[in-house]
């Protein structure tokens, strides 16, 4: 990230004193969160909290739930969210959230021990006219509400505006959970229509079917496009007919493996749809996954990133 930031700077002819000030967060806060597990044993896990840059509004970025974080990604996506907002004219800094955990090894009351207590952890920076969190991978509107109830527990009344993409149920946007996807396809669909000669009936590949990833296939696959690779992190399905979008979601939702899905071939690797045969991919996971060292086995002509710099 502080590569692509120097490099914009210079291309932009802006004074080297920018990339100084902004290749440097304004905070850092690393939280410890204790979970008594359910076997009565008790665990500490790590967390962070970077807040970048603040200068155009509050702090805005998710939160992530996942084992292999760090805070130098940490710090790198609190960065990105800082230039994303500013190059879309949107009034947010930029911000970021983690906590080194699997959560799919967790059960449900240890997932809200753990989520309750990173909000606490958290609390004293954030609100929001201060830092405004929101999930990301591994995390969804089940979490946010249970941090805001935390937050809003301290505080002594409810403060819904701390956390976004809450359940609509309890003061959410209806449209929070598509937004992602949603507005990766309408790029996706601009680009095609310019390069590709239109995008109804063109092929896609999806390399992670979380929130962001799922919900690029429903749209795309109901703007006429053809959905022939998914994956998790159990593997890819891939079918060169199609795949049917809204039953792989039910069956990734209700199991938590999309590779359960009854149709298509199963391939065990993950990354088999960043390397297929496609119109459009569309990198939906996590950072990095594109490379330089594998970039020349990518056969898509277009890649469209709904997750947070795959390339």
């Amino acid at each position: 990230m502080l590569k692509v930031l120097k490099e914009s700077i210079e291309l932009a002819g802006l004074p080297e004193e920018v990339y100084t000030y902004l290749s440097k967060p304004d905070r850092i806060l690393t939280v410890k969160i204790p979970v008594r597990m359910d076997n009565g044993k008790l665990v500490v896990f790590e967390g962070y909290r970077v807040q970048h840059n603040n200068a155009l509004g509050p702090y805005k970025g998710g939160i992530r739930f996942h084992p292999e974080v760090t805070l130098d990604t940490d710090i790198a996506l609190a960065t990105g969210m800082t230039l994303k907002n500013s190059l879309a004219g949107i009034p947010y800094g930029g911000g970021k959230g983690a906590v080194k955990v699997n959560p799919k090894q967790l059960s449900q009351k240890e997932l809200e021990q753990l989520s309750r207590g990173y909000a606490r952890a958290i609390a004293p920076i954030i609100g929001p006219e201060k830092d405004i969190p929101a999930p990301d991978v591994n995390t969804n509107p089940q979490i946010m509400i249970w941090m805001v109830d935390e937050f809003s527990k301290l505080k002594g009344y409810n403060v819904p505006g701390v956390f976004t993409a809450k359940p609509p149920e309890l003061w959410g946007n209806p449209v929070r959970m598509y937004s992602t996807g949603f507005g990766a396809v309408v790029t996706a669909k601009e680009a095609a229509e310019k390069w590709l000669g239109g995008f109804e009936g063109k092929t896609i590949s999806i390399h992670g079917f979380g929130n962001a990833g799922q919900w690029a296939a429903y749209w795309a696959s109901k703007w006429g496009a053809k959905i022939i690779a998914v994956s998790d992190t159990s593997g890819t399905v891939y079918d060169p007919n199609g795949i049917d979008v809204e039953l792989a979601m039910k069956v990734k939702n209700e199991t938590r493996k999309v590779t359960n899905y009854p149709k298509g071939e199963k391939i065990p690797d993950p990354n088999a749809p960043l390397f297929v045969e496609a119109d459009i991919l569309m990198p939906s996971a996590i950072e990095n996954v594109i490379t330089e060292e594998n970039v020349d086995k990518v056969k898509a002509k277009l890649i469209v990133e709904p997750a947070n710099g795959p390339v």
